[in-house]
């Protein structure tokens, strides 16, 4: 699994990820956006710290959380997950205002944070648990999901490899995956790089890249 590498190279910067969850420890579902006047989507990129850092800075967006879903183990674990074989995919949860940021922005940013080409993981991540996906909350969402992946197809003349699924249980990760760009900002950044997720996205959309 390639759980590895990412380890590997956050080592070059310091020590590995010293934070462990206790045995027995679920994490707790999020509950979704209600009476808040927020909506909720939820969107899968390869690692969710990365994803959780890209997401952070779109205005609008009121809050973000990295876990599990799409899955059927329950509660799964960060190394259950990253060992393959319980379905889940690292994704993200965004909670955001409709009043600032549409879903249809959110979804133009998604596909400029991600290789939409790449099926089978995500840059220097591999396997399923990496895979690319939108997980819809609403009939809504999934329309303009399917109609923004014709779009892209069209555009770049290729096949989208990222699914396109109705939402299901999402389970939190773990505390310490929480903002682990802003906990451990040298690890974050020497894995980021060494994954090469900025530089392949840059090939992709070329002077399109700049300001997403």
């Amino acid at each position: 699994m390639p759980t590895f590498i990412r380890s590997t190279l956050a080592l070059l910067a310091t020590a590995a990820i010293g934070a462990i969850v206790l045995a027995g420890q679920k994490p707790v579902a999020a509950e979704p956006a209600a009476t808040t006047g927020l909506a909720v989507a939820t969107f899968a990129a390869g690692c969710f710290w990365c994803v959780e850092s890209d997401f952070d800075h779109v205005d609008g967006v009121v809050e973000t959380i990295s876990g599990y879903t799409g899955g059927k183990t329950k509660n799964p674990t960060y190394y259950e997950v990253g060992a393959g074989g319980t379905g889940h995919a690292e994704a993200l949860q965004v909670k955001y205002d409709p009043a600032k940021v549409s879903y249809t922005q959110l979804l133009d940013y998604y596909w400029h944070h991600v290789d939409f080409v790449d099926g089978g993981g995500q840059f220097c991540d591999r396997g399923d648990q990496y895979r690319p996906a939108i997980f819809t909350h609403d009939a809504e969402q999934m329309k303009l999901a399917e109609e923004s992946k014709a779009a892209l197809a069209k555009k770049f003349n290729a096949k989208v490899a990222v699914e396109i699924v109705a939402a299901a249980t999402f389970t939190p990760a773990e505390d310490y995956h929480q903002d682990y760009y802003k906990k451990n900002p040298l690890k974050y950044r020497v894995y980021r790089n060494g994954c090469g997720r900025d530089a392949r996205v840059a090939a992709l959309w070329g002077k399109e890249s700049a300001g997403h």
